[in-house]
């Protein structure tokens, strides 16, 4: 860090200064020191590099090693055994994006094309070019219907973020006309004094709208809500790192400001409650939504969840179709969702991947008949404008991206989130570190990556022949099998007609999930009724 630095910088100087009086021919060392200290000066005051600005000097031996590394890892996009890049080359892409340095690559792609699992949009020979390079979906409905971009920021709180980290984020979102998702720690100062659109999340811990026991608070949400930049509000039921869990912010990250804004204690790590405790059943949890969108002054409201057991979404659905209330979005995490601390089991074996809560709950929406009503928004781990035609071709409507933004804030991928000791001021709460990311350099770095991506997109759109991401279809995303079997998810998943789940007699391969689903009950009947 800075201070540091300097301080070891003074203690050398003293030191040959010290030893000059016994051995004079000492002093020529500062031929060499002289200048290296002050490459360190200028490192610390400069304001593009986070990594040099905390850690003058030392800092310059990383981007030392970046630049002697072998080009093909830094301009091709590798593949694991799946065809998925590494997330080092992933973060090259956003980097590139956020500081508009060069996008194409030569020789073409370095992808094993026949390995399992890689997949493809399927271009048409009748390709356009794209009109509209910033579509929007609307998001609710009357005054308060919200115009959204398709790709914005994911739920990341004050707290597990910086405030630096926050308010580049928010003022990102506001140049760039996108939502910023504030997390469930709550609205802090930095997310409002960047000026961008919220999606303010409610989680199981009520964080800015919770009694002094921790129970939800209906005034002080309305007071929250009612706030010009809320635009939505959106209530957590689970997320994708660690479904099943609640939210985890370790002691050594929480200040006496952020214990203030979540109305909690600061000496122990904030283990939000694995539920929620304002309601128990899917009819309770529709009717508490539909009092958060009468306090709110009528905002679009919804609910995130990672998909866990197919019959819970379902009794939700049953739930809204028989109190005709109907939520305006559903966030749909997948498992491979990213988050600053979770337990590796929850990590790695817990809750469904993105594509198939996608595929369950637009499924679910339109057997339904709630599909035309309700948007559905996909978060985990999206960065390029292909995950997001995947989604969008799944089901989706927009996407959230958590992992992009953080890396085009200058995240090196330490996996120092849980420890406080993130060493580019991204995920720290140390203002030493913290001072690293300078809010005037970053927030245009999320807003060209956001841009480019969404460009990408519709690149991609056109490329497939179309016009809008809501004309892309199952059908125009391809997946190998196997070396010798290609097909596309319309072959590899079933989707369901409008209504073909309202009737009495559900189809033969959706009846084990909509007869056990009760609206009256998460629990499902047969575990009740098991007598052993």
């Amino acid at each position: 860090m800075a201070h540091v630095y300097y301080l070891i910088s003074a203690a050398v100087f003293a030191l040959v200064f010290g030893l000059a009086f016994v051995w004079p021919p000492v002093l020529w060392s500062l031929v060499l020191l002289g200048p290296l200290f002050l490459l360190g000066v200028r490192d610390s005051l400069q304001r593009r590099r986070a990594v040099l600005r905390n850690f003058p000097l030392i800092g310059n031996f990383r981007y030392l090693f970046e630049l002697i590394r072998p080009e093909i890892n830094q301009y091709f996009i590798e593949s694991n055994t799946d065809g998925t890049p590494f997330s080092r080359e992933l973060r090259s892409i956003v980097y590139q994006r956020a500081k508009q340095a060069v996008q194409t690559v030569p020789f073409g792609t370095e992808r094993n094309l026949y390995a399992d699992g890689v997949e493809w949009i399927a271009h048409s020979i009748a390709a356009k070019s794209p009109t509209d390079t910033r579509p929007r979906i609307t998001i609710g409905t009357g005054e308060r219907a919200y115009s959204a971009a398709m790709l914005n920021v994911s739920a990341m709180s004050f707290g597990s973020l910086s405030s630096n980290a926050i308010e580049a984020l928010s003022r990102g979102a506001k140049a760039g006309g996108f939502f910023h998702n504030t997390g469930e720690g709550g609205i802090s100062p930095y997310h409002l004094r960047g000026g961008g659109d919220l999606c303010w999340q409610v989680g199981t811990g009520y964080f800015g709208c919770r009694d002094a026991n921790g129970r939800f608070d209906p005034e002080m949400f309305r007071k929250n809500a009612s706030q010009e930049n809320v635009k939505l509000i959106e209530l957590k039921l689970s997320q994708g790192a660690k479904p099943g869990h609640g939210g985890i912010l370790p002691a050594a990250k929480i200040t006496p400001e952020i214990a203030a804004i979540r109305g909690v204690s600061g000496d122990h790590d904030v283990v939000s409650p694995p539920a929620h405790s304002a309601f128990e059943t899917p009819r309770q949890l529709v009717h508490f939504l539909a009092e958060l969108r009468e306090l709110s002054g009528g905002k679009p409201v919804g609910f995130k969840l990672c998909v866990g057991n197919p019959v819970e979404f379902v009794s939700i659905c049953k739930a809204m179709v028989e109190e005709g209330i109907t939520v305006d979005f559903v966030t749909v995490d997948g498992s491979e969702g990213g988050t600053g601390a979770a337990p590796l089991e929850f990590s790695n074996s817990v809750g469904l991947p993105l594509t198939e809560g996608l595929v369950l709950v637009h499924n679910a929406l339109v057997g339904f008949g709630l599909r035309e009503r309700v948007k559905i928004i996909a978060a985990g781990k999206i960065i390029t404008g292909f995950d997001m035609a995947k989604r969008i071709a799944a089901g989706a409507d927009l996407c959230n991206s958590a992992r992009g933004m953080m890396f085009s804030l200058g995240c090196i991928q330490a996996r120092r989130c849980h420890t406080n000791a993130c060493p580019v001021g991204v995920a720290t709460q140390d203002r030493h570190l913290v001072r690293g990311l300078v809010v005037e350099e970053k927030w245009a770095r999320v807003r060209n990556f956001q841009r480019d991506t969404v460009k990408a997109l519709m690149e991609l759109i056109g490329a497939a022949g179309l016009d809008h991401p809501d004309e892309l279809r199952p059908h125009h995303i391809q997946r190998r099998i196997s070396v010798s079997e290609v097909r596309h998810y319309g072959e590899i998943y079933r989707y369901l007609a409008s209504g073909e789940l309202l009737g009495k007699k559900p189809p033969e391969d959706w009846a084990e999930i909509v007869e056990p689903a009760d609206s009256d009950s998460f629990v499902l009947s047969e575990i009740r009724d098991d007598p052993v």
